[in-house]
């Protein structure tokens, strides 16, 4: 940290006419837009889209182990769109949760530019809000910064365009989507659904704060039920602090985690249908889950008999919990929309000391990792495995240090890796988007970071005295948006040194940075006044390298086809047994069946066969393995699972992949089909 003594400061206030004979600080009148005053009309569209990136062969993004790689999908990914505006003053903003593992600077700054391709300045990244629910069981290599592509060997340009393709598309359906309607907000508790994994960082701050709070995590959920202008349900959206690690480290099939599998619960209830522009979203968005595990059994197990289980009790916990303040909803969002952002340069802020120490001003640093970054978390270890030196890390990856530096401005931080300093371009990045919006009295802080919860706490406080004469009377934090900094931790638990405080970029200082730059957010709402933009963060997307070979051919055996059984299903099931049959077939990678499927489960109904089950329905799994299979060398094996409901109907069933696969004659890539036998369920 580096410190800067102040002498005596004179503030300097404005005295009304030569008679004023004592300066007294004025109090900022309350601005509220007169035009908004007690209004409850909104015009809101709601849009969902697929954004599922390469099933096989493909680093995932979350917990850095380079052999944790895709193959095959649990449940689809999505993004849910939603865009709210008043008439009253003519304002919008989008709001976008998506099952992510972050949200990276180039996707938001590309999807601004395809909006604004299409619809001119409406939207821009003042109004836009892009935020991830923080999966660890999506593809990575979608940043276009060193550190979060290690894993992946690299950029993956397939991944990043069907993420921001997706995201795109749903933001289109709910700008088309937009019609009257009103937005009621309901909170609640939700106990038992995470635990704070770092309980001896968060015992560090004083004991006077926390007992303030009643628990050592943050278990209020705020929910907001989105209505048309007859009443009818169209979308739900909710906030709820808990890390979507309920799968490992050692799960290789595509997830959207506790809180995808919470939406798709909620989405099923409400009768949505993914295949149309026009269906109810229900989002489970993240906020400050920096500390906070679902895996509450012993901080590395969920409860579940497997992660699967586990990823369905958290998400049920969210769900029902959602459920519950859906139908208890009554209270209107009342006022206008409105919105402040800026970039900051947060490798060198001054901090001031009313969010110091109250003595002097300190400075952030450039972005630094330190040592226990590199263990993990009690979720899942991370880019060394336990037990292992630092050697033995350096050994495997060559970036980190194996003796630790010091650094003053980083104070008790262990450096093993300096990445805002690397050349030509930071591992990491330094400029990052602070943005508030606020929806009649609800304000959401859009953090590009992992807050723990002590740190969105004091942030929620620091806005909630600033919009308090601004008519706002709920605050959240929408964790993980519109950009990733890595951690942002307490002063006192960044001195502990645990993996929160390793992964807190900027220094000790980082959180009375964010705290100081969102206060100066809150007042230009409250004064009325526009902010600059800041420092304009560079784009990177021209220099990006994909070490990671392309599909060059699918091989298949002499006497099958594409499509063909390699072991079929059998002929008979009981409800709630599972159904397996493994097909020769093509890469995941030929065709990420965005918007379809690579499975179905279908049903016979007088002549016709009727799908009752896909690739996005968590009863099913799409795995893929590579096969020898001499002479060809390069065949897949998919096994496709059925787990049949309880509640199916008895009758005759069969299974239906459908894949692409790639000629090594002519390069051209060509669909293919394939059906198990018809089985009896009974």
């Amino acid at each position: 940290m580096r410190k800067i003594r102040n002498g005596r400061r004179i503030l300097i206030i404005c005295c009304l006419g030569s008679l004023l004979l004592s300066c007294k600080q004025s109090k900022q009148p309350q601005v509220i837009d007169s035009d908004c005053a007690g209004n409850t009309k909104f015009l809101i569209g709601c849009g969902i889209y697929d954004i599922t990136g390469p099933g096989a062969e493909r680093g995932m993004l979350g917990y850095g182990m380079m052999d944790q790689t895709t193959a095959g999908i649990h449940m689809r990914l999505r993004s849910r769109a939603f865009v709210i505006a008043s008439p009253c003053n003519e304002q919008r903003v989008v709001f976008v949760s998506a099952d992510l593992g972050l949200l990276f600077q180039g996707v938001k700054q590309t999807v601004v530019e395809k909006l604004q391709q299409t619809y001119g300045d409406l939207y821009s990244d003042a109004n836009v809000l892009l935020s991830a629910t923080h999966t660890h069981s999506g593809p990575g290599g979608y940043s276009h910064y060193t550190l979060y592509n290690l894993t992946t060997f690299g950029f993956d340009p397939q991944n990043f365009e069907a993420i921001v393709e997706g995201i795109y598309q749903s933001i289109v359906r709910a700008h088309e989507n937009l019609a009257p309607g009103t937005i009621a907000i309901a909170t609640g508790e939700l106990l038992n659904a995470g635990i704070n994994r770092s309980s001896e960082a968060y015992n560090r701050n004083p004991e006077s704060e926390r007992r303030q709070y009643a628990y050592d995590t943050d278990k209020t959920m705020t929910l907001l039920k989105l209505m048309d202008s007859a009443g009818h349900d169209i979308g739900m959206i909710n906030w709820f602090a808990v890390h979507a690690t309920s799968m490992g480290n050692d799960n290789h099939l595509v997830s959207g985690d506790n809180k995808g599998y919470a939406s798709y619960l909620f989405e099923k209830l409400k009768d949505a249908d993914y295949t149309e522009k026009k269906t109810f979203v229900a989002a489970f968005a993240q906020s400050n889950e920096g500390d906070v595990s679902p895996n509450i059994t012993d901080g590395s197990d969920g409860g579940g008999a497997d992660d699967f289980e586990s990823t369905a009790i958290s998400g049920s916990k969210q769900y029902e919990k959602a459920v519950e303040l859906y139908d208890q909803a009554n209270e209107l969002l009342i006022g206008g929309i409105h919105y402040r952002h800026t970039y900051v340069d947060f490798s060198n802020v001054t901090v001031e000391p009313q969010w110091t120490d109250g003595d002097s001003s300190y400075t952030t640093c450039p972005a630094a990792i330190g040592k226990s970054m590199i263990a993990g978390t009690e979720d899942g270890r991370g880019f060394g495995k336990e037990g292992w030196t630092l050697t033995e890390v350096q050994n495997q990856w060559g970036v980190f240090l194996a003796n630790p530096v010091r650094s003053p401005c980083q104070g008790e931080k262990p450096i093993v890796l300096e990445t805002g300093t690397k050349k030509p371009f930071p591992w990491t990045p330094q400029i990052l988007p602070i943005q508030i919006v606020t929806i009649g009295d609800l304000a959401l802080l859009a953090v590009p970071a992992e807050f723990t919860t002590m740190a969105g706490r004091r942030l929620r406080k620091t806005v909630t005295k600033g919009l308090k004469e601004f008519g706002i009377k709920y605050v959240v934090i929408a964790g993980l948006s519109n950009g990733y900094g890595g951690y942002v931790t307490t002063k006192e638990a960044y001195d502990a040194q645990h993996y929160e405080g390793a992964s807190t970029h900027f220094g000790p200082w980082t959180l009375a940075a964010y705290q100081q730059e969102f206060h100066r957010l809150a007042v230009a709402l409250k004064q009325d006044t526009s902010v600059a933009p800041g420092p304009t963060p560079p784009d990177l997307s021209d220099h990006q390298i994909d070490a990671q070979p392309g599909v060059v051919y699918d091989g298949k055996p002499v006497s099958k086809e594409f499509g063909s059984l390699y072991t079929d299903a059998d002929s008979a099931y009981k409800r709630s047994e599972t159904v397996k049959a493994v097909f020769w077939g093509g890469h995941p990678r030929n065709d990420l069946k965005i918007q379809s499927t690579f499975l179905e489960a279908q049903m016979r109904q007088d002549t016709a066969w009727v799908t009752i089950a896909r690739d996005w329905d968590p009863e099913t799994r799409y795995m893929w393995q590579r096969d020898a299979c001499p002479p060809t060398f390069s065949c897949s094996l998919v096994t496709i699972q059925w787990t049949i409901p309880t509640n199916a109907s008895p009758g005759t069933y069969r299974i239906r992949h459908a894949g692409n696969w790639k000629s090594a004659l002519d390069g051209r890539i060509r669909a293919y089909s394939g059906l198990s036998r018809e089985f009896r369920v009974y």
